[in-house]
């Protein structure tokens, strides 16, 4: 590529999909973490807060289904690598700005490959089960903002969003 950017490392040179062979990676500690948020309607937000959606426990429910999905993202997403996770946490704030929930998941493992996939997995189905949660009392809601925050080690080095942390 020209500029000094990195090629579609999942295309090889005939332009055919195919698996990174990571073998010959060093393993390093890689950490990712990705946001999104869901705004919806003020009341929507209060029905969440006290407890009555008619489903339950939006929130419980929606950060149990973040951490299962960021285990099960090779299974989703063609050409990842099945994972070792040490480590997925979900969390999940009220913003009174949007009004609505704001995501923000970490993923974490010691190997050879990294795990922004895994972080990102995590927010988009945390986000879409915010949605289902709530759906009967809001159906307008909208999910957005899905992006990677940061991510460290493996060789191409650490990255953090240049709005992260504005």
């Amino acid at each position: 590529m020209s500029g000094g950017q990195p090629g579609l490392t999942h295309i090889d040179a005939s332009g055919e999909a195919h698996m990174v062979d990571i073998g010959d990676k060093v393993e390093t500690t890689r950490v990712a973490t990705a946001e999104g948020h869901v705004r919806m309607a003020a009341e929507t937000l209060d029905l969440i807060r006290a407890g009555n959606a008619k489903k339950g426990d939006v929130i419980g429910t929606a950060r149990l289904a973040g951490i299962m999905a960021a285990k099960q993202t090779s299974n989703l997403i063609p050409l990842c690598h099945p994972l070792m996770l040490t480590k997925v946490s979900v969390d999940i704030r009220e913003d009174a700005n949007l009004p609505g929930l704001r995501v923000t998941a970490t993923a974490k493992l010691t190997g050879k490959t990294g795990v922004e996939m895994e972080a990102l997995t995590a927010v988009s189905v945390t986000c879409l089960t915010i949605y289902d949660m709530a759906k009967a009392a809001d159906k307008a809601m909208e999910i957005g903002g899905i992006r990677l925050l940061e991510k460290s080690g493996g060789k191409s080095g650490a990255f953090r969003h240049p709005e992260y942390g504005k």
